[in-house]
């Protein structure tokens, strides 16, 4: 029966628009059962719970279903999410695959590394865990968003502050060995082509910036220019309508060397890099 269920719960969902039906509906299914994806098929007819189907009525509103099931996943790590903080996606994996590289060919006994826009905490818990001998500094602006961050990084060695990303860490100027920022990034001209569960559900301090989306990576530039440690290296995540730009944000003159751009898991421009030139 529950297979049943989910075959028509993917149909509406398709029928709504939601990109992953199959996907979300059996995410849905399993939540609801308290099973795993891969154990719909033993759910008994009899333990049927009929809050599926208003479970799956609120992603068709385009509710993300990671604020329906109160968890998002990135990496190795499982995240509390909800109202008022950033869902990480997938492409934000390949950005931190990339700076964990960084950090490695660094050969720095225990690299200082700042996440500037935390949101959930996603990047930061992520190379803490992966880069075992790391110091990670965290920054978050958004009291909202930081409920959400406190209760991802309890019990972590992650130093998570409340601030601004324009002035934060003065304590670490010249210091860090790696700066890290999934920013907003969205152009304002471009909200009406947003998707539902970015749009209505996602904070806007999270999403845009500007005109031509590039306000906050400016500031950024500026911010991971005070921090790192000649040689260091920033990351930075970007639309990918954005590749031919943000380069041009880190150039010689500011103090930059080896600015580049790089793919995501898709193969479009996601995040650019550089690195602070030796005096």
């Amino acid at each position: 029966m529950l297979l049943a269920e989910v075959a028509q719960a993917t149909q509406r969902l398709a029928d709504a628009g939601v990109p992953s039906p199959r996907n979300d509906a059996e995410e849905l299914a399993a939540f609801v059962h308290g099973v795993k994806r891969g154990e719909l098929h033993s759910v008994r007819d009899s333990d049927f719970d009929a809050r599926y189907w208003e479970a799956i009525a609120r992603r068709e509103q385009r509710e993300p279903l990671q604020h329906i099931t109160g968890h998002a996943y990135f990496r190795y790590l499982e995240l509390q999410v909800g109202p008022g903080v950033f869902v990480p996606r997938p492409e934000t994996e390949s950005v931190v695959g990339w700076a964990i590289d960084a950090v490695r060919a660094m050969d720095v006994v225990e690299p200082l590394i700042v996440d500037l826009c935390t949101g959930s905490g996603a990047i930061a818990l992520a190379l803490a865990q992966e880069v075992p001998r790391s110091r990670v500094h965290a920054v978050e602006l958004s009291e909202d968003a930081l409920v959400w961050t406190r209760k991802n990084m309890e019990g972590t060695r992650v130093d998570l502050r409340q601030g601004n990303a324009l002035d934060a860490f003065p304590d670490l100027d010249g210091q860090v060995d790696l700066v890290v920022s999934n920013p907003p990034y969205i152009p304002l001209t471009e909200w009406e082509y947003v998707a539902p569960e970015a749009r209505d559900y996602d904070p806007q301090l999270a999403l845009f910036s500007g005109e031509d989306g590039l306000d906050l990576i400016r500031g950024i530039e500026r911010t991971a220019h005070r921090l790192l440690r000649p040689g260091g290296v920033v990351v930075i995540e970007h639309a990918d309508t954005q590749g031919g730009q943000v380069p041009w944000i880190f150039t010689e003159e500011r103090g930059w060397a080896d600015a580049a751009d790089h793919p995501d898991l898709n193969n479009r421009p996601r995040f650019a890099t550089a690195r602070k030139a030796l005096p």
